[in-house]
């Protein structure tokens, strides 16, 4: 099999034979029906896909005249590459993105409980005034503050891994900030172009990028075990992170940012080796154990 083999199909007929290789690959078996039901396609269009598939791959699979169901061999090599967390995602939540039918989420791949569910017409309107450049008027709630009426210009929106924030300029404070998206409530898309100096491009701490560097927790006493679930290489896992995020991932993943690694490598699994080359992003203040040199 060629890239130039798969190139010439259409871009459904793709989809029909990633969905037969997803099928083999992950479930070991494949049935006509299978693929009739999820695309709605004829039986004669069927039985050329499924031709079509053993002539790219015919090493791949074999059709079982008992049970009708063509069955994954010892030698099947994937035509497509199949992500494995867009894989178990979809196992989690249900399909419905051209690998399966079955639009129930399953019974034996969980996902993790998400506690937080982003409102989709909050993110809707926060994306139209991104697309546009644009700002929007809304009431936000903040811990420190309460409820206030602001004006935000957003330019992006991230996960930090526990909820969705969008990252903003905000026009009473001057600045570029976070806004958690779950705390925007009324949000209202205002017409007038935003100014230079609340442009995406103007956002310092967005466009900072630093190559951090985490290892697992030198007081460990079985290192190799973060290494393989990392895939560090020689030990190290290097990355490049935006300076507006910086704090968000070192938190999240229990990285002790301390210079000694002294906090408990029970709960602190990871350490951050080169904190010295950080200290330019504002959101330190969250991650675990991080302090500037010269303070308390």
């Amino acid at each position: 099999m060629t890239n130039t083999a798969l190139d010439a199909l259409t871009h459904a007929q793709r989809e029909r034979l990633a969905f037969i290789d997803f099928n083999l690959q992950y479930f070991g078996q494949v049935a006509r029906a299978d693929l009739i039901q999820r695309f709605k396609t004829g039986l004669a269009a069927c039985t050329r896909d499924f031709s079509s598939y053993k002539e790219l791959a015919p090493q791949n699979l074999l059709l079982s005249h008992t049970t009708k169901n063509y069955h994954r061999l010892d030698s099947f090599k994937p035509l497509f590459e199949h992500n494995a967390e867009s894989i178990l995602s979809a196992l989690c939540r249900g399909f419905g993105d051209g690998l399966s039918s079955n639009i129930q989420p399953s019974s034996y791949c969980q996902d993790a409980t998400r506690l937080i569910h982003p409102n989709s017409e909050v993110i809707a309107t926060l994306m139209r005034a991104i697309t546009s450049k644009l700002a929007i008027e809304c009431q936000y709630t903040s811990l420190t503050s309460g409820t206030t009426s602001k004006v935000l210009v957003p330019h992006s929106i991230v996960n930090n891994g526990a909820r969705w924030h969008v990252r903003a300029f905000d026009r009473t404070k001057k600045q570029f900030r976070d806004f958690v998206t779950t705390r925007i409530e009324c949000p209202k898309i205002l017409q007038p172009l935003t100014k230079s100096e609340e442009s995406a491009d103007k956002d310092t701490q967005w466009h900072t990028i630093y190559d951090i560097i985490l290892t697992p927790h030198p007081k460990l006493k079985y290192p190799k075990a973060i290494e393989l679930d990392y895939a560090m290489n020689n030990g190290q896992l290097k990355l490049e992170v935006r300076a507006a995020l910086l704090g968000y991932l070192l938190s999240q993943w229990n990285v002790d940012c301390t210079e000694e690694a002294s906090l408990d490598n029970n709960e602190y699994q990871l350490w951050l080796q080169n904190k010295q080359s950080v200290c330019g992003a504002e959101n330190l203040s969250i991650a675990p154990g991080y302090k500037l040199k010269g303070t308390n």
